[in-house]
């Protein structure tokens, strides 16, 4: 006999008694609250359930349940449903089409009437997407409030004093996601307000203030020459760490080794961060020298490894977008003008200095009062800045007639001091009207960039002018790692005849050859006899298998394509693409965002060695000699 015995006690009759002692009695009461809102949920949820019908059954569950109840009163032996459900499974399976029929057609006449009484399913709608990217201004706008003078003149003398003027301290996260929907990497271009906005080396110049001409930054070579560096930086195979480089910029000293670490933190945080939190220590190659970092185009090395990483983000190799997206949010304050605001403002030269958080939240304001982005215009850029030259004069002539000559040394409006800056009243017509003065700036023409490569073309500054972007004498590097030449595209086949003639493979358009590439060979070289160009068989190594593609080394804006075929094989068994080849000014970094062909690791041969066949077919032959 136990007290929990019903016959012994009856539960109901137990009296409750109060409980003087305080403690106890706020325990009684969270209690009981927690009670009632527990049975507040239960009847709320209850209510849910009850407002919305059932979604109607499948064929097989109406054939189940007739089944298992005809079943059940047969074999009353039966250990229970399962039982009974495992025998319909199995006579379900076992049933023809025409016999399923019955119970299919009820389904659908029970689903029909479903649709036609249920209330339409108001859609959730969908989360904005988030925005990852470790370019962060605000941290490098926290260091160079640190700096001291001797440290802002070191940074002057590398051609990075324009950062020194930074403002801007968030991205407007909203405006980056808008412009990245609508930035075309094949093309280098926004394509916004109805136009296409090409963007190149000079539009980063007039808004970072980094130098648009140049020697070419190229980010590789042997990892012997960089071993000391990455000891000394701590490098792993995850990066240089951030907060090691804002140790080391806390220190007073200006010498070399805080140039070197100020680039790589400038290059991880704002100017070319990659997916990583770290710095990439690929960016040592081109620091081991620092006596010439001011003689690199920091320009088009900004606008490439931005194309690279929003391509690589687009192919799902990496969750967040890499590269200096405060350059595209600038850029588009200062394209897109709206409502007529900014056509008589002085320009200010760079653009990062003009742009601080009030100015930002004043025009992210003026975006939302017009209905968004993109209702703005473009504005028509009819004058550029020639930075290239030594010396550059401004003539100011006074409404009395009187002229006053200003000399200004390399790139002054780029030497800043804390976050002044030096304002140019540069005309966006032929003149703009500051006080009692008025700035004119005579048409100057300018060499193109590409002039020591064999172009003998001139353009004129005052104009909108391509020509650069799509000069047949654009620079091209030598694919081989040890190797730092450059030159226009018949200038580096040249080279490679001559100076690495054993290091690629020769061949003859239209005819297959048979190559092979070792485990550790990550590109071939190829060569064509009848006029020189260079081709590379790139090789990537996946989780699967190998990506296996082949490009051509010439400019990006180059129309010549050529059609190639590519075919592994393993026993019976092979594989072929047939793709045009792209074109690019060196070897890629990585694996560029065209057709591969993707080799499973079972078409390997004994010693990891890939066996292939290729056939490039000259592009003035496509139409006869393709299938």
């Amino acid at each position: 006999m136990s007290l929990t015995d019903p016959e012994v006690v009856d539960c109901s009759i137990i009296p409750v008694f109060q409980v003087s002692n305080g403690g106890d009695a706020s325990i009684l009461s969270v209690n009981d609250e927690e009670m009632v809102v527990s049975e507040a949920k239960r009847k709320k949820k209850k209510k849910k359930k009850q407002d919305s019908a059932p979604r109607p059954a499948c064929s097989w569950v109406y054939f189940s349940r007739e089944f298992i109840k005809e079943y059940s009163a047969s074999h009353p032996e039966s250990s229970g449903l399962k039982a009974a459900t495992k025998a319909a499974s199995d006579a379900w399976k076992l049933m023809s089409i025409e016999e399923k029929e019955k119970y299919t057609r009820h389904a659908r006449e029970v689903w029909d009437d479903y649709l036609s009484t249920a209330p339409a399913r108001i859609p959730k709608p969908r989360k904005q997407t988030k925005l990852v990217t470790r370019c962060s201004p605000g941290r490098l706008f926290n260091v160079i409030q640190r700096l001291t003078s001797e440290q802002k003149a070191a940074v002057k003398s590398m051609g990075f004093g324009s950062l020194l003027g930074l403002r801007c301290r968030t991205l407007r996260r909203s405006l980056c996601l808008w412009l990245l929907e609508r930035f075309n990497t094949a093309r280098c271009s926004l394509e916004i307000c109805g136009e296409r906005i090409p963007l190149s080396p000079r539009d980063v110049e007039h808004v970072m203030g980094l130098a648009a001409c140049g020697k070419d930054v190229v980010n590789s070579g042997p990892d012997d020459l960089i071993a000391d560096l990455r000891h000394s930086y701590n490098a792993t195979n995850r990066g240089i760490s951030v907060r090691l480089l804002e140790e080391r910029l806390a220190a007073p000293e200006a010498g070399e080794d805080f140039k070197r670490s100020f680039i790589l933190y400038a290059l991880g945080t704002l100017l070319s961060p990659t997916a990583r939190l770290d710095v990439s220590p690929s960016f040592l190659h081109f620091l081991i020298n620092m006596d010439v970092v001011h003689q690199y185009n920091w320009g088009k090395f900004l606008l490439d490894r931005l194309v690279r990483e929003v391509s690589r983000f687009r192919q799902g190799k990496q969750h967040a977008v890499g590269g200096c997206l405060l350059f595209l949010q600038l850029f588009y304050y200062e394209s897109i003008s709206i409502g007529g605001a900014g056509s008589s403002a002085p320009i200010v030269v760079p653009c990062l200095s003009s742009w601080g958080e009030e100015e930002i939240t004043e025009r992210e304001k003026r975006e939302r009062e017009l209905g968004g982005y993109g209702c703005g215009e473009v504005i028509i850029k009819e004058g550029c800045l020639v930075m290239e030259s030594v010396e550059y004069g401004v003539q100011v002539e006074d409404l009395s007639g009187g002229k006053i000559s200003s000399g200004v040394e390399h790139n002054p409006i780029f030497e800043q001091e804390g976050t002044e800056a030096s304002v140019a009243n540069f005309p966006k017509s032929k003149g703009i009207m500051g006080g009692d003065t008025e700035a004119i700036v005579e048409p100057d023409r300018t060499p193109c960039r590409n002039k020591e490569y064999g172009c003998n073309e001139t353009m004129n500054c005052m104009r909108n002018n391509d020509h650069e972007e799509n000069c047949i004498f654009a620079s091209c590097a030598c694919p081989l790692p040890n190797c730092k030449f450059v030159g226009s595209s018949e200038q580096l086949s040249l080279h490679f005849s001559s100076k690495h003639w054993d290091s690629g493979r020769r061949f003859r358009y239209n005819i297959p050859l048979s190559v092979t590439l070792g485990m550790n060979e990550r590109f071939l070289v190829l060569q064509a006899e009848e006029d020189g160009i260079l081709f590379i068989l790139n090789k990537g190594v996946e989780s699967i298998g190998n990506m296996v593609m082949i490009t051509c080394i010439a400019p990006c804006s180059s129309k010549d394509n050529f059609l190639y075929d590519l075919v592994s094989g393993k026993g019976i068994s092979s594989l072929r693409l047939k793709s045009l080849t792209a074109n690019f000014p060196g070897r890629v970094e990585g694996f560029p965002p065209v057709d591969f062909l993707l080799i499973p690791f079972r078409f390997l041969g004994p010693s990891g060695e890939l066996n292939l066949e290729f056939c490039i077919w000259n592009s003035t032959e496509l139409g006869s000699d393709f299938p």
